[in-house]
């Protein structure tokens, strides 16, 4: 079982309680840092509150005043811009909240959208499978998270892993307007707001592959190399130097640029991979 450490444990059992009282919660669960072993003095609650009606955003914010107290600045309620959304930061321990809202019926089709239809993205397809994977429930009601999270405990689907490499394989730089053409595009151009939209895009489907033939969920944008080297078994040579190279090349004067080299060399290691997987027919 994961051991979540103090005081992060006791706040979120009590945050979670609070919200239990409410009739439309259904359970409330913990994810994030303090679940997958990576904790840092960085380390917020990230809670998730499974909801079948919407919760007033003047009860959110009740609650918010309850824990943060009442003119506390770091308090915001009902945040729109990555779905519904609350923060604020925990009076008595110091420790910041960030409440994401979820409908059951939603997170469920999301775990039938990768388990059930094998449906894959552009980047991070099975993100929400590994944070219902990941959390633990700190209240459920009539054990539905349970169930949920049961399910989500499976074997990853050899179709899925064939989706998620057909969709994002051919992107990196084998059709027309990959990625690789359009970060050509914005050198030439030297246009670097474009060029670094386009290596995160890239980067997005590079890791989607990676995590996909490990047959292991993507665990999403935050501290994906560390993750990467801490669960899968397989990857390509050199990964995490030439991620950072790359990283950095985006930044280079124009005429020092080597981003297409680096460029070159990640998704050549990454071909190297997939002819493995491929012959392994693993």
């Amino acid at each position: 079982m994961t051991t979540i450490p103090e005081p992060h444990r006791t706040r979120a059992q009590a945050i979670a309680d609070r919200f239990g009282d409410l009739p439309q919660v259904v359970a409330v669960t913990l994810a994030g840092s303090l679940v997958s072993g990576l904790t840092d003095d960085h380390s917020d609650l990230d809670m998730y509150v499974y909801h079948r009606d919407p919760i007033p955003a003047d009860t959110r914010r009740a609650m918010a005043h309850e824990f943060a107290g009442e003119n506390d600045p770091s308090i915001e309620i009902d945040k729109p811009f990555w779905g519904p959304e609350d923060a604020w930061t925990d009076r008595a321990s110091g420790l910041g909240v960030d409440l994401i809202y979820w409908s059951p019926d939603w997170i469920t089709d999301q775990v039938d959208r990768v388990l059930v239809r094998h449906e894959a993205w552009l980047g991070y397809t099975t993100s929400f499978w590994y944070t219902v994977q990941q959390s633990v429930a700190l209240v459920d009601r009539e054990d539905w998270f349970a169930g949920l999270q049961a399910r989500a405990h499976q074997p990853y689907p050899d179709a899925l892993r064939d989706a998620i490499v057909r969709l994002n394989y051919p992107v990196l730089r084998q059709i027309g307007s990959s990625y690789y053409h359009q970060i050509e595009l914005a050198i030439q151009r030297r246009d670097r707001v474009s060029l670094n939209h386009r290596i995160t895009a890239l980067l997005a489907s590079y890791f989607d592959i990676v995590f996909a033939v490990n047959h292991v969920p993507n665990p999403g944008e935050k501290r994906v190399l560390r993750q990467a080297e801490r669960v899968c078994t397989t990857l390509p040579e050199h990964m995490a130097q030439d991620v950072d190279a790359l990283l950095i090349s985006s930044g280079a004067p124009w005429a020092e640029s080597s981003t297409l080299a680096i460029l070159d060399h990640l998704l050549k290691n990454l071909d190297t991979l997939l002819d493995i997987q491929t012959t392994s027919h693993i």
